[in-house]
Parts: C-alpha cells; structure tokens; sequence
C-alpha cells in the first residue's frame, strides 16, 4: 500500500471513531439525569416513547468497544501500513506467521508421536488401536470430503473398505498413492468403435466381465464387444478383465469396484467419453511421517486386527 492511501485509511479510520466518540458524549449531555414520565413527542401507531436517559451500562458498552478498537488497532495490523506491536511477532503479525507458529508448536508437541510410528511397519501400526485414533482423525480431515465419512467412497471416489483396489492395495501401494497422488486416464472411445462399438463392448464388460445381465430390451452383439475388448482393451486391463495396478486399470470382474457405475448406460458413458480422475498427492500438506500413519489406518479399513499382519 502507497503511504498516500496508507495515511487515507488511517485518517478516516481513527476520524470516524472520533466523530462517534463525540456524538456518544454529545447526545449523552442532552439527555435528562433521572428517569422522568415525559414523553419525546412523537408516537408510533399510538405508541409514545418515554425521554429517559441511556442505561449508564449501554453507555459504557458503546465505550467498551472503543477502547476494544483502539487498542486492537494497537497490536494488529488494521490502519493502513501500521503492522502493529503485539509481542512476539518480528514486524508485525501476519495469519500466515500465526499459522507457521502454531504448525511448529504442534510438531515440538506430536512430532515425535509420528516419528516413533514412522519407524514401525505399516501392518504393525495398522494394529496400534491409539495410532488408528489419530489416523481416524487425519482421515476425517483430509480424505473424508471425498471418500465418505465411512470411507466407503461416491461416485467417482472408490470404497476404501471393500479390498478392490485400483492402484494396488499392499501397504507400500497405499503410501505411495497418498504420497504422490494419482491421476487415472481412461481414453474416449467414441471416435474409435462408433456408437454400436460402445454399446457391444459395454455389454460385453456387463455380461461376461461383471457377470450381469442385460437389461430388458437392450440389444448387442456380446461376442463382437469381446473381440472389440480384446483388440484395445487388454492392453489396460488385461486378457480376463482382471486390471493392471501399475496402470491404476480396474479389475472389471469385479463390479463392486465400478466407481463410476454398473449400469450398461454408466459404462457405455464411460467409454463414449472416458473418465480422468484424480487423486491429490498429501506429501507437501502432510508430509511422510503422517503419511505413513494414514497409510496405516486406510490399510486397517480392509484389513481388520486379525489380518493386518
């Protein structure tokens, strides 16, 4: 800010408080000093309104907040270039020097609780009941806007509990996907089989893949859409439909891992036009050590105490 506007905020910042201090103690010496029965003058629908003086409390809470600014306006930055006084801060607070303080009062408090379960594997921490506490808490944070409260995932988000991963489901694969995120391509192929291609691949896909049936009235050719799939599809998904990790490919046998739905619709949707999700990497927000911790708890999800080992 210029020192031009710098000195315009605060002149008519500090001028608009004197003027209401004055006008405050201005109508207050105007004012009768006991309660009397005279009325102002005037009425509202029949209703006169008595001239008693303002509660002297009501007086001082216009007072109270007076003070309160000014000496907010003291410590805090507010009036133009002033970064104010208030202890502790070098030149002046700032949210974002409020923000590192409390992070690195935080991490002196709970860095080494993380440290001490970032040395330990993910399958023991996923048996560590005060570690899944925190990592519960993590994932209520930072993963539930997406996949659910109950982990169990929307539409276009997958089902943390169900063991049907996409990108791999060991605990190294879990900690590498919060870590650095994901981003999955699936290409439109509209353009490449046609309006009848799509629709015999989708049949396919839902009938020999999934296991489903057509619905009532639907027609395609099922052995056509398996050669389609078989000319380009496997290349991602593989022979028998089973996926490929390493290409975040779901497994299409199993349609409970359709996060974009099992209807023949939802799948000729998927194919006509593709699908581009995407996971955000949490290394920079979280960093390893919480990582890790989380890994732990969305391993636990689909592995309970008996089997996280």
């Amino acid at each position: 800010m210029t020192t031009f506007w710098s000195w315009y905020v605060t002149i008519l910042t500090l001028g608009t408080v004197v003027a209401l201090t004055w006008l405050i103690f201005a109508t207050r010496r105007g004012q009768k000093a006991d309660v009397t029965e005279d009325t102002v003058g005037h009425s509202f629908d029949g209703i006169e309104e008595f001239d008693n003086p303002l509660p002297k409390w009501w007086f001082m809470l216009f007072i109270g907040t007076i003070i309160f600014a000014l000496g907010y306006w003291m410590l805090y930055p507010g009036l133009g270039n002033w970064k104010g006084i208030l202890p502790g801060y070098a030149d002046g607070w700032t949210q974002v020097k409020e923000y590192n303080r409390e992070m690195l009062k935080a991490d002196e408090e709970y860095g080494p609780i993380f440290a001490k379960y970032a040395g330990m594997p993910i399958t023991e921490v996923a048996q560590d009941p005060a570690a899944l506490k925190m990592g519960g808490r993590m994932f209520a944070t930072y993963c539930s806007i997406c996949h659910g409260s109950d982990a169990k995932g929307t539409h276009g988000f997958p089902n943390l509990t169900d063991n049907i991963w996409r990108w791999g489901g060991t605990p190294d694969d879990i900690q590498a996907t919060i870590l650095n995120g994901r981003h999955a391509a699936m290409p439109a192929w509209l353009s490449i089989l046609g309006n009848e291609g799509v629709n015999n691949v989708a049949a396919y896909v839902l009938t020999d893949l999934a296991g489903r049936k057509l619905p009532e009235g639907a027609k395609a050719d099922v052995a056509a859409g398996k050669a389609m799939f078989a000319t380009n599809c496997t290349a991602c998904h593989g022979a028998e439909g089973h996926g490929m990790a390493a290409m975040g490919a779901p497994d299409l046998s199993k349609p409970a891992g359709y996060i974009y739905g099992t209807s023949l619709a939802q799948i000729q949707q998927t194919l006509r036009y593709g699908r581009n999700g995407v996971m955000p990497a949490q290394e920079a927000i979280l960093g390893k050590d919480k990582v890790h911790l989380l890994a732990a708890y969305v391993y636990s999800l689909s592995h309970p105490k008996k089997d996280a080992e």
